[in-house]
């Protein structure tokens, strides 16, 4: 890689989105040797627990991130935008522990309320010293600039669809289908002469 990454952050505002967007590239990044952090802003859906918190450390401990490493919060879904200030803050303290190399957020152009919320107090948050990469949903977006790729292997894949299999209250989600997310990392593999990728929109790169 051209960036000297050591530490990489992933901002989910829902438990599930760090896997589904970019599951692949943990699994990559820890065969790396590359510390990997996780942090979780809402474990429930549509207000209702439905055992997500369980889903995500079982989601975890498949590829590999430790419980340790994971930093969660239960603002309710679908609502963060009532507590953006708050979310800053829990970014800012989280900057000023981990002084993560790279953050990996939703994408500035996500039109999901409370991924917008993610993004743009991750921009407040570490624009000015960090690197930072917007991650895809295609199901979220009219635009989407896939300017970086990072290739997988075959065992990330798989390691992401292991790890997509543990939310059991997700699997009637047509993008939980083991097909589609093939399928996804496919497109994105072809586009650099590779099997197989996830794709992210480089927002800020300091070299």
């Amino acid at each position: 890689m051209i960036l000297d990454v050591k530490k990489v952050l992933i901002l989910a505002p829902h438990a599930d989105d760090a896997e589904v967007a970019a599951g692949g590239t943990i699994s990559r990044f820890l065969r790396e040797g590359k510390e990997i952090y996780v942090a979780v802003f809402s474990e429930t859906y549509d207000g209702i627990e439905k055992g997500r918190i369980g889903e995500l450390y079982n989601a975890m401990e498949v590829l590999g991130v430790p419980k340790k490493n994971l930093l969660i919060w239960n603002f309710q879904d679908r609502r963060l935008n009532e507590n953006r200030q708050d979310i800053l803050e829990i970014l800012l303290e989280i900057k000023k522990q981990i002084n993560p190399d790279l953050v990996i957020m939703p994408f500035l152009e996500d039109f999901h309320q409370d991924h917008q919320v993610v993004s743009n107090e991750g921009l407040r948050a570490f624009s000015k010293d960090t690197n930072i990469w917007g991650y895809e949903y295609p199901w979220n977006s009219l635009i989407f600039h896939t300017n970086c790729f990072l290739r997988l292997e075959e065992e990330d894949l798989e390691k992401k669809l292991r790890a997509m299999a543990e939310y059991k209250s997700q699997q009637d989600r047509v993008y939980f289908n083991p097909e589609v997310i093939k399928g996804w990392a496919l497109t994105r593999g072809v586009a650099i002469k590779t099997k197989y990728a996830e794709s992210f929109e480089i927002i800020r790169m300091l070299i």
